[in-house]
């Protein structure tokens, strides 16, 4: 076990450290004490985590004289709704959860956006560590202060800032996920290459089959990079007024066909990314923004990876490209009525504009969907 790498999110008073590195879940306890009045946390995790790893958490946490509480709900993105979460809110109230305490989100990015907007509205905020055990919230959604449920108009349309006191992303974690689970987060890791580091992405290009086959060194040099893009981007923008727009990329499209895909497993919010990603380099060459190379080169990298790039790699039934119009329509980037894109000029590029023609986005999903027949 070496020792982590420190990342700081700079926000002055709210600013927090990112732990990156192998064994923190044994070292849960040292790492949390300074943040405690009293020795105790409040932990919300789900089955599949608990399953794997609560006992090395609790393990951690006792070493350092930690007494943990624990919730444990269902697995799988129909967890972010207002049923589990007024489930969450209430459980903390009955282990009498107070203002100075920390509340643990224990999990992917399902338990972290749920029980991060809990401890938002708990006594009007109480501080949360979030301890991500997915690959996609390591890289993204364990990182910036986003909280939130999904509702039935939309995802994440319900939700506050608020930022943790702690992230520690453990990499050994990442060893008990299946392939498809780490390839759905290694579509967020793509983007941060895609948005702003084309030497990220010419480096993921090399090391990504030995990301996916396990290799520690590389797995955590890819987390600490997305957490220092990401890192710098929230210091500067923390509640998306501009640049934090561009952590996006993909969403979009991502967010319309998760909802087509009523957030079940037929498609996986990083996977919908990854689709999301290549549809907006294909509309950023149809409207001449880059050359198709670029696309070209995105979509060879993500089925190299042997993730899903196309609509057609989807299962199911899908709504017609004027049914996935209307669900675009609902995403929060949407402002004054007028949907905001993030496009590239290249790999490394990407900005964000609300003039695209309505057409051509049709276009581009009607291309699609007849490629699926």
């Amino acid at each position: 076990m070496s020792d982590p790498r420190t990342l700081r999110v700079d926000l002055g008073e709210r600013s927090y450290d990112i732990r990156i590195g192998t064994g923190l879940l044994a070292r849960a306890g040292e790492e949390i004490a300074p943040l405690l009045k009293r020795p105790r946390v409040a932990v919300v995790t789900d089955e599949n985590v608990a399953a794997l790893h609560l006992d090395a958490l609790r393990e951690g946490l006792a070493a350092a004289g930690i007494e943990m509480v624990a919730l444990t709900l269902p697995a799988g993105e129909a967890t972010k709704s207002w049923l589990h979460f007024t489930r969450t809110v209430e459980w903390l109230l009955e282990q009498k959860v107070e203002r100075r305490d920390v509340v643990v989100a224990f999990g992917g990015g399902v338990i972290g956006d749920l029980a991060g907007f809990a401890a938002a509205v708990l006594r009007r905020g109480v501080r949360f560590v979030q301890i991500p055990t997915s690959l996609l919230a390591q890289v993204d959604s364990s990182v910036g202060g986003k909280t939130g449920i999904n509702v039935a108009a939309g995802k994440n349309l319900v939700g506050a800032f608020h930022q943790p006191s702690l992230v520690l992303a453990d990499i050994d974690v990442l060893g008990t996920l299946t392939p498809r689970d780490f390839l759905a987060g290694y579509g967020e890791v793509v983007k941060y290459g895609l948005l702003g580091d084309e030497a990220f992405f010419d480096w993921l290009e090399e090391m990504g089959p030995k990301l996916a086959s396990g290799d520690v060194e590389a797995r955590t040099a890819a987390v600490t990079r997305a957490c220092e893009m990401k890192a710098e981007i929230v210091a500067r923008d923390e509640t998306e007024q501009g640049d934090r727009a561009l952590l996006n990329l993909g969403h979009t499209f991502c967010h319309a066909l998760e909802a087509a895909t009523g957030y079940s497993d037929r498609l996986y919010h990083g996977e919908g990314v990854a689709v999301g990603c290549a549809l907006a380099f294909e509309l950023s060459s149809r409207l001449g923004l880059c050359a198709q190379e670029a696309p070209s080169r995105v979509r060879a990298h993500l089925r190299d990876m042997g993730m899903k790039v196309d609509l057609a790699d989807i299962p199911g039934d899908l709504p017609d490209a004027e049914g996935l119009l209307a669900l675009m329509a609902q995403d929060k980037k949407v402002v004054d009525g007028q949907l905001r894109f993030i496009l590239a000029r290249g790999i490394g590029q990407a900005f964000v504009t609300a003039d695209v023609p309505r057409e051509t986005v049709f276009k581009l999903l009607d291309d699609a969907m007849l490629a699926r027949r």
